[in-house]
């Protein structure tokens, strides 16, 4: 069975989005959803980052990759979303570590700061680990209440 994951970019990662597109379909074989932007103009990433989360709430996909120049601005706008656990990743061990542990559904990453054989390293690592559960279920749990707190 094919494997579908979204895709999202900003104008400061949609170079590296078009190559880890590429490396997503012909060197894994997932199929790609791709919410844009479809060109290096200048434009808001919270828009993508909120295309690609709804893509996971609504089911379309379990899985999300966002770019922009440094992953943070996508991590941050995609965790305001109900049911998204994002992760700003660097390195291969966090990539690992935040499906392990943190059972994260979206990666996030900057085309300024990774390049391109990193972040085939850091979408290889996500995709391939499987989220533990045990201790860590519980963990999640409590942080997904988190959501539910009001102030």
């Amino acid at each position: 069975m094919k494997k579908t994951i979204t895709i999202g970019s900003d104008h400061a990662g949609y170079a590296l989005k078009v190559k880890v597109i590429g490396h997503l379909k012909n060197d894994l074989g997932w199929d790609v959803i791709d919410v844009g932007t479809h060109d290096e103009s200048s434009c808001d990433y919270p828009d993508f980052a909120d295309a690609v989360c709804k893509n996971i709430q609504n089911g379309t996909t379990e899985l999300g990759i966002l770019i922009c120049g440094t992953g943070i601005g996508m991590s941050m706008a995609a965790n305001k979303h109900r049911g998204i656990r994002a992760a700003a990743c660097s390195d291969v061990f966090s990539a690992r570590l935040t499906r392990a542990h943190n059972n994260a559904n979206i990666l996030c990453f900057g085309e300024r700061v990774v390049g391109y054989g990193v972040a085939c390293d850091l979408v290889d690592a996500f995709l391939a680990t499987e989220f533990e559960g045990g201790k860590h279920q519980r963990r999640v749990e409590k942080m997904m209440a988190l959501e539910k707190t009001e102030f």
